[in-house]
């Protein structure tokens, strides 16, 4: 049993972490084993496996999280949303979860229904999934998400901290939504540090590889999308474009390093490439 808060607490250096999705079909396995294995060569910290809307991806998360848990030197982060699923339904999960030995847990409310429809299931908060990964005992520990630049149904940036520092009171440690300029991170560190809160958040960082998609993502997630970059990566191509992408990732980690940060959770888009050279460059292997 590896609580990833323990690794985070012993650690000398910054701790590495890569988010990956479960592949669709069977170029996207094909794709996700490749990168695990090009992935080998790092110094991971952990992994994670996000969860699709309303468990949609339940089954495939449930597998691969107890696989790569059980066959890599890294502990495996399951995702774990709440919307959508009754009471039963989560502890049955989380009980499979524990008998395999998977004890790390990425605590989210999940998307309410697209149509505007209330939401269905027990619970509605990730805060309550917390307190019930929480009841299995002390061997699981339990990270949420964070939004630097506030949670996009956030009514003022006063009631989005006072939340947000309630809910990392709660937890072991916190993983950030992305986002683009290191000034938002280091605001939100100081308005939680206001607050008493000292709950450490690894910040989330998307290389701009596809600006199309992320800027899809960021228009979610309201984050603040970087136009400029983005044209840049776009009127580039070959080598050219990969320098472009992997010199502004690296200048936005090092930010964040430099400023405290205790590590940096990577959105690599279950592809290689990009985490493989961004971590080269800043010297992270």
């Amino acid at each position: 049993m590896t609580r990833i808060s323990d690794l985070l607490a012993a650690r000398s250096g910054p701790a590495l972490s890569v988010e990956f999705f479960p592949p669709k079909t069977e170029a996207g396995e094909a794709q996700f084993r490749r990168t695990i294995e090009d992935l080998s060569v790092l110094d991971l910290t952990f992994i994670s496996v996000t969860y699709g809307a309303g468990g949609s991806t339940r089954d495939r998360t449930r597998d691969l999280v107890v696989e790569l848990n059980a066959s890599r030197p890294y502990p495996v982060m399951a995702h774990l949303t709440c919307i959508g699923h009754t009471r039963a339904e989560l502890e049955e999960l989380l009980e499979d979860y524990d008998r395999n030995g998977v004890h790390n847990i990425l605590a989210l409310a999940g998307d309410p229904p697209a149509d505007g429809s209330p939401a269905t299931g027990d619970f509605a908060y990730a805060s309550e999934l917390v307190e019930l990964v929480r009841a299995r005992g002390e061997h699981f520990c339990v990270a949420v998400a964070v939004h630097p630049e506030l949670h996009p149904r956030s009514r003022s940036r006063e009631e989005d901290r006072r939340h947000l520092a309630t809910k990392l009171a709660a937890a072991d440690f916190g993983v950030s939504q992305f986002f683009f300029d290191p000034a938002h991170y280091f605001s939100m560190v100081e308005d939680l540090d206001g607050l008493g809160c000292t709950t450490p958040v690894l910040p989330g960082i998307m290389p701009m590889a596809n600006p199309e998609g992320v800027r899809r993502m960021s228009k979610m997630a309201g984050a603040t999308f970087p136009e400029e970059l983005a044209a840049r990566v776009d009127a580039a191509e070959g080598e050219d474009r990969q320098k472009i992408i992997v010199e502004a990732a690296a200048e936005l980690c090092q930010a964040l390093l430099d400023g405290g940060a205790p590590g940096l959770h990577l959105y690599g888009l279950n592809r290689s490439e990009v985490v493989l050279a961004l971590t080269a460059e800043l010297g992270l292997r």
